[in-house]
């Protein structure tokens, strides 16, 4: 007869990783100028690529606006959230998502690499929609703002650097819906055990699988993950704040956690305290292409211009060897038709090919179903000769955090033997590119004028980089992105 041993009832203290998020989101207030600054340009970069997928992408305008097609414009009224870019008012849960998605849509956001590679710009949708809300009844400055984001990049981040949900079929927005929580918690105001019991919901929660990011079925989903990852940040925080207990062992549990049911039995690796390190070493998307191929854009481009210098074209070209990390080896390496924008700017080779063909930068109407490149025989012939492989020392440089490269090789051999030859370890947006404040704020700048007037991009530009900006209220600023 087997003796079934009852289970222990008593009440455990949370799990400490849950304590750590929350103690450091409650008690950090010193970010360094560094961070502040990167903070400010990644503010004005996320609200530049949310109006960006608002104007260039019929798929992301239909995600936004009020749930019900014939409901009026303002759902919330004066007091909900302004979505940036229209005329909407909308509840704090749509509104989340709105600004999410839109943040994410394109993948021209910011981006952060590790073990996990994601995009902290991701979780503005919680914290702007939260704190607008907020400033129409409240005072709330611009520099809280600021500040949550800084909490949330660095949490984010800092999960991301040795801990691969990607390796458990799960996607990287979980990080966004743990981080968006603890920070949305604390704007709200709730008390620290409220926090604790929010945070704790989010790591109970269900979580998505990582599918919708690689082929075969790579798709739209993987831009709206983030507005949806912010909406739950949102209700959880919401549903804490009404008196919600959390579930102290979501993490730890030995039969039902998180680590047993789905991290194989791992427990999570913190490699540094919480600080604001991830901010000061965010990567800027200036370039429309998946992070891990940002250097091989650029790498394609210094290609063209040599083949323009030896009188040679694109159609010359026999093979193409790149040599890459191994995160673009798992993530952006794929054969076969592309069904989708979503598909286009997951695959290296299409990248690569548009560039070498275009003899310019790609942008985001190159993936597009209506764009010629989508359905041009030559991009499907260049795709058929480039070959990827793994160099081993760019992916210990692209996880060393004293580097911290995201390198790509290309070797280009003509028809006529000729080989031709171009390496970039770092991508323009990376901390160690002098030019990047300048280049963001150009890319803000070309963004916004595509939905707002000339004046009106001037005066956020002069807003954005003058004296008061940080003590300016959340709500007069976020009405300047008005459409």
């Amino acid at each position: 007869m087997t003796i079934i041993t009852p289970d222990n009832n008593a009440e455990l203290p949370y799990d400490e990783v849950i304590q750590k998020i929350v103690n450091y989101t409650y008690t950090f207030d010193a970010p360094s100028d560094a961070a502040l600054l990167r903070a400010k340009a990644a503010l004005l970069d996320s609200l530049g690529v949310a109006i960006e997928s608002l104007k260039t992408s019929r798929e992301a305008a239909a995600l936004v606006g009020p749930l019900w097609p014939n409901a009026a414009a303002s759902s919330a009224g004066a007091a909900g959230f302004h979505l940036p870019g229209t005329t909407h008012s909308l509840d704090l849960l749509k509104g989340a998502f709105d600004m999410g998605a839109l943040i994410r849509y394109l993948d021209h956001n910011d981006a952060f690499a590790g073990a996990e590679w994601g995009h902290p710009s991701d979780n503005l949708g919680a914290i702007l929609a939260t704190a607008d809300i907020l400033s129409r009844r409240a005072s709330v400055s611009v520099y809280r703002v600021l500040l949550a984001m800084i909490k949330a990049y660095e949490i984010q981040g800092v999960f991301q650097e040795h801990n691969a949900f990607n390796k458990v079929g799960l996607d990287h927005t979980l990080l966004v819906k743990i981080a968006s929580t603890a920070v949305v918690s604390w704007l709200l105001g709730l008390t620290v055990d409220q926090a604790l019991s929010a945070v704790s919901h989010a790591w109970a929660d269900g979580h998505p699988l990582r599918l919708f990011r690689q082929s075969p079925n790579a798709g739209p989903r993987k831009g709206w993950a983030a507005g949806d990852a912010c909406m739950r940040a949102v209700h959880l925080a919401s549903l804490a704040r009404a008196g919600q207990p959390g579930i102290r062992t979501a993490l730890t549990d030995p039969r039902w956690g998180f680590y047993h049911t789905l991290y194989k039995d791992q427990e999570f690796i913190l490699p540094r305290p919480f600080g604001c390190w991830v901010m000061e070493n965010i990567v800027f998307k200036v370039t429309t292409a998946e992070g891990h191929a940002l250097t091989a854009v650029e790498a394609a481009l210094s290609l063209t211009q040599q083949l323009q210098a030896r009188g040679l074209s694109a159609t010359d070209i026999q093979a193409i060897r790149c040599r890459t990390q191994k995160p673009a080896m798992v993530i952006i390496n794929k054969r076969g038709p592309l069904h989708n924008p979503a598909d286009r700017d997951h695959c290296l080779r299409y990248m690569v090919a548009v560039v070498l063909l275009k003899g310019a930068q790609i942008e985001t109407a190159d993936y597009q179903n209506g764009s010629p490149w989508a359905t041009d025989a030559r991009v499907e012939a260049l795709r058929g000769v480039i070959s990827m492989e793994e160099d081993p020392q760019f992916t210990r440089d692209y996880h060393d955090s004293a580097v911290r490269s995201c390198t790509n090789a290309l070797e280009v051999t003509m028809a006529d033997g000729t080989t031709l030859d171009a390496r970039v370890d770092f991508p323009f947006g990376h901390m160690r590119r002098e030019e990047t404040i300048a280049l963001v704020r150009e890319k803000a700048v070309e963004n916004l004028r595509l939905g707002l007037c000339e004046d009106r991009v001037g005066e956020i530009i002069k807003t954005v980089t003058g004296e008061g900006f940080e003590e300016m209220e959340v709500s007069k600023f976020v009405d300047l992105f008005r459409g």
